[in-house]
């Protein structure tokens, strides 16, 4: 089809094979999501925002606290409870994140163990 002085319309059509040196957009993780299921995790107490408090997404109108997009990892930062092998802790986290990081490496830290001082003043009484 042209329109005006011979130039040819570019509409999208399915039949011709994309340009495979084209890549595709990846689609972006959610991280609200992703802070709702590192949070379900029974080892997990909170998601912390790092040792400056500069781990996190920001949105329009937020941010979300203790998960940071990369373009290819999504960075994790926890506090854990007390009673559980932390790297049980981290295995729970990467699998509840795995279907939602889109194929990018999931890189999780543990800031903080919760829990001690309460399991120390139970044995003390």
């Amino acid at each position: 089809m042209t329109t005006g002085r011979g130039r040819t319309d570019l509409r999208f059509d399915p039949a011709v094979p994309a340009n495979p040196r084209i890549t595709q957009p990846r689609t972006t993780p959610d991280a609200r999501r992703i802070a709702e299921m590192v949070a379900s995790c029974p080892g997990v107490a909170a998601l912390t925002g790092g040792p400056f408090g500069t781990v996190a997404t920001y949105l329009p109108g937020e941010s979300v606290s203790g998960v940071c997009l990369r373009d290819e990892e999504i960075e994790i930062h926890v506090a854990v409870r007390y009673g559980r092998p932390i790297p049980e802790v981290a295995a729970e986290v990467r699998e509840a994140v795995a279907l939602l990081a889109d194929g990018r490496r999931v890189n999780l830290t543990v800031d903080d163990v919760t829990g001690i001082e309460e399991k120390r003043k139970a044995r003390s009484s």
